[in-house]
C-alpha cells in the first residue's frame, strides 16, 4: 500500500476522538440493561503462524482497523499473515447472571476466538456480527480474550464489497480484523435471543426466539398497551397509526419482559407497495406514490475507513443529505454497525439496502461492454465455483436476518453491476422467501434477464432517457460529478469521476441543471427514483457532496432543496 503519499485527513471527530471509542449500546432493537464495553486499547501483533504468540509487540485501538489512522498502526495487513489481538478484563461486581455472552460487531474476515487458552467459537465472514457463549471458559478475577482474524480477500469467495489489495478509483484500501464494537452481556439463563418484527398499515406482530412468554408493553402515543406474550409472539392493533415516513418518521417503543430478561425495543409502521397510476407503474410508501430521491453512501471514512470515528457521524451524514433534499441513501456494498440503521430509522432516511459482492471483477466484462450496451449476458454460468456462491448466499441470508427490523430499509439490493452476479432469477426468489415485505432489485445497473420488483439503469457517460416499462423505473446510479476541495483530498495528484468542475459555482449549477434537464421530467414518464453519486469522497473520488474528512459540503440547501421540491410535486402529479 502507498499511503506515505497521500494525506492523512481526520474528520471532526477524529480529532476530538479520546477516552473509549464507541461507547453506545451496539444493538439498539434489543437493549438491556446489560452491557461492558470491550472498545479501547488491545494488545496486537502480526504473525505467520495460527498459534496464539508469545509476544505481542503493538498497541491497537478497537474498533478500528489496523489500515486506519485511528487505529494507531495505519499499516498494511499481508495476507498471509493472522491478526492477533488480546485484550484482559475482569467483570464488574453484580454483572455476571446465569450467561454472559460475547458479541463482535464484525470482524473482517474469518475470526477465532479464544477465553483463557480455551477456543470459545469461530466466524467466517467479515460484515455480520457474531454471539459467543463464554460462560463456562469464564474466571471469577482477570480473563485473557484473544481474537485471532484471517482476511484472505484475494481468493474472492467470501463477500468483499469495495476492499481491493490494489486500491484506486472506485476500489478502495482493504480492511482487516475487528472493526466493530467488541462487548459482554449478561441475561439470565432463558432469554431473547433475537426479535422478529413484521409490520402494517396498523399492526405489528414481534415474535421473541428463545421464550414462550411474557408481556409486551407498547409506548403508544395515547397510552401504553399491554400484549401477553403467547408461543413467542404477540400482536398489537391501533385504531389511529401513526405511519413511518422520512417526514414523519414515528418510532413506537416498546420493551419485552419474559421471566426475569428485560429487553426495549422499537418498531414503526408502514406499507410498501406497487400500484399503476395513471397507467405508470409506481413505488408507493403507506399507499401513496412516493419518489425516492436518493444518493449513494459508500460508508467509507478518512480516518477510519470502514468505521467513523463516533456515532455521531452517522447522524450528521444522515442530516446533511437530508438538508440538501435527498430522503433516501443507498448503501453500496457495505453492512454497517447496527447505530447506522438506528439513526435512519429514528431520523427519516429510507436506506436501499446492497448485498455484499464476492466473486472476481473484470474491467472489461463488468464495465466497459455494458457500458457501451452489450447488457443481456446470461447470468446462469456467471461465477460457477460452487464456494463463491454458497459465501454469498450465506453473507445474503445473514445480512437479511441482521437487518430485517429496520423500518427504514424499503429496497434489498442483490447484485450490482455484474459483480459476482449469478443466477439472478434463483437469487430473487431466495429474497422473496427471506422477506417479501420490501422492493427487490435483483440486477442493478447492468446485466439483465431474470425476475426483478422494477427496472434498474445505471447512466454516467449519457444523458438519461425514461423508456416505457410494466415495472417501476428506478435510475439507480447517476450523476458522479467531481470538484476536488483544496487542502481536503486524498490524493490530489489523482482524481476519479465523471464529469470534472474546477470551481463551487460551475459545480453547483451543473448539479441543478442535471436534475432539472433529466431527473424531474423522467418522473412523468415513469421514474420513481433516482440516486446520484455519492454522499462524500473517498480516495481518488472527489464525487461526493461532501469531502472525504466531511468538512465540506459541495452544493447548498438554498439550491437542492427546489430540486427536491419539484420531484414531490412532480410524483404527486
Amino acid at each position: 500500500m502507498e499511503n506515505t503519499t497521500f494525506a492523512d485527513l481526520y474528520t471532526p471527530e477524529g480529532e476530538a476522538l479520546s477516552g473509549q471509542p464507541w461507547s453506545v449500546y451496539p444493538r439498539p432493537q434489543l437493549r438491556r440493561d446489560s452491557f461492558l464495553n470491550l472498545n479501547g486499547t488491545w494488545d496486537f501483533t502480526l504473525s505467520a503462524s495460527p498459534e496464539p504468540p508469545a509476544e505481542y509487540d503493538q498497541n491497537i485501538l478497537v474498533p478500528y482497523a489496523p489500515q486506519s489512522l485511528l487505529s494507531g498502526l495505519h499499516q498494511h495487513c499481508p495476507e498471509d499473515q493472522w491478526l492477533f489481538y488480546r485484550r484482559r478484563f475482569t467483570l464488574p461486581d453484580g454483572f455476571r447472571q446465569a450467561r454472559v455472552l460475547l458479541h463482535i460487531g464484525a470482524a473482517d474476515q474469518i475470526a477465532a476466538v479464544t477465553l483463557n487458552g480455551m477456543p470459545v467459537g469461530e466466524h467466517i465472514g467479515g460484515y455480520e456480527s457474531f454471539t459467543l457463549d463464554i460462560t463456562k471458559t469464564l474466571l471469577d478475577g482477570e480473563n485473557e480474550l484473544i481474537v485471532r482474524v484471517l482476511d484472505e480477500m484475494s481468493k474472492e469467495v467470501l463477500p468483499y464489497g469495495k476492499q481491493s489489495p490494489k486500491r484506486g478509483g472506485m476500489w478502495y484500501t482493504p480492511v482487516s480484523g475487528i472493526w466493530q464494537t467488541v462487548w459482554l452481556e449478561s441475561v439470565p439463563e432463558e432469554y431473547v435471543r433475537a426479535l422478529h418484527i413484521q409490520t402494517g398499515e396498523n399492526w405489528a406482530e414481534i415474535k421473541a426466539e428463545g421464550v414462550s412468554a411474557g408481556l409486551l408493553t407498547v409506548h403508544a402515543p395515547d397510552g401504553d398497551v399491554d400484549v401477553p406474550l403467547k408461543d413467542g409472539r404477540a400482536r398489537v392493533t391501533f385504531d389511529e397509526p401513526r405511519l413511518w415516513s422520512p417526514e414523519q418518521p414515528y418510532l413506537y417503543h416498546f420493551t419485552l419482559r419474559s421471566g426475569d430478561d428485560l429487553l426495549h425495543s422499537y418498531f414503526a409502521l408502514r406499507t410498501l407497495s406497487i400500484r399503476t397510476v395513471n397507467g405508470i407503474s409506481r413505488l408507493c410508501l403507506n399507499g401513496n406514490p412516493y419518489f425516492f430521491h436518493g444518493i449513494l453512501d459508500q460508508g467509507y471514512w478518512s480516518d477510519g475507513l470502514f468505521t467513523p470515528a463516533a456515532p455521531v457521524c452517522y447522524e450528521k451524514d444522515i442530516l446533511a443529505m437530508k438538508s440538501l433534499g435527498f430522503n433516501m441513501l443507498r448503501k453500496h456494498v457495505k453492512v454497517e454497525p447496527e447505530q447506522f440503521y438506528y439513526d435512519c430509522d429514528r431520523l427519516g432516511m429510507v436506506v436501499f439496502q446492497d448485498m455484499v459482492n464476492n466473486g472476481d471483477y473484470n474491467f472489461i466484462r463488468d464495465t466497459a461492454l455494458p457500458t457501451v450496451g452489450w447488457r443481456h449476458r446470461p447470468d446462469h454460468r456467471m461465477h460457477r465455483d460452487p464456494a463463491t456462491r454458497a459465501a454469498f448466499w450465506d453473507g445474503m441470508e445473514q445480512t437479511v436476518r441482521q437487518l430485517r427490523n429496520h423500518p427504514c430499509i424499503c429496497c434489498w439490493t442483490i447484485f450490482n453491476e455484474g459483480w459476482g452476479q449469478f443466477e439472478a432469477t434463483k437469487a430473487y426468489r431466495r429474497m422473496k422467501e427471506l422477506d417479501d415485505t420490501r422492493f427487490i432489485d435483483s440486477i442493478s445497473g447492468w446485466f439483465k434477464g431474470g425476475e426483478n420488483d422494477v427496472v434498474s439503469e445505471h447512466t454516467y457517460f449519457r444523458p438519461f432517457r425514461p423508456f416505457k416499462t410494466n415495472k417501476p423505473l428506478v435510475l439507480s446510479e447517476f450523476g458522479g460529478y467531481t470538484l476536488t476541495p483544496v487542502g481536503h483530498a486524498f490524493n490530489p495528484q489523482k482524481e476519479y469521476g465523471y464529469r470534472h468542475f474546477e470551481n463551487s459555482e460551475s459545480y453547483e449549477q451543473a448539479l441543478v441543471n442535471l436534475y432539472e434537464s433529466e431527473i424531474i421530467p423522467a418522473v412523468s414518464q415513469g421514474l420513481c427514483a433516482a440516486v446520484y453519486t455519492q454522499v462524500s469522497d473517498v480516495e481518488d473520488e472527489v464525487n461526493g457532496l461532501l469531502s472525504y474528512d466531511r468538512k465540506v459540503c459541495k452544493a447548498t440547501p438554498a439550491r437542492m432543496q427546489p430540486v427536491a421540491d419539484a420531484l414531490r410535486k412532480a410524483i404527486q402529479g
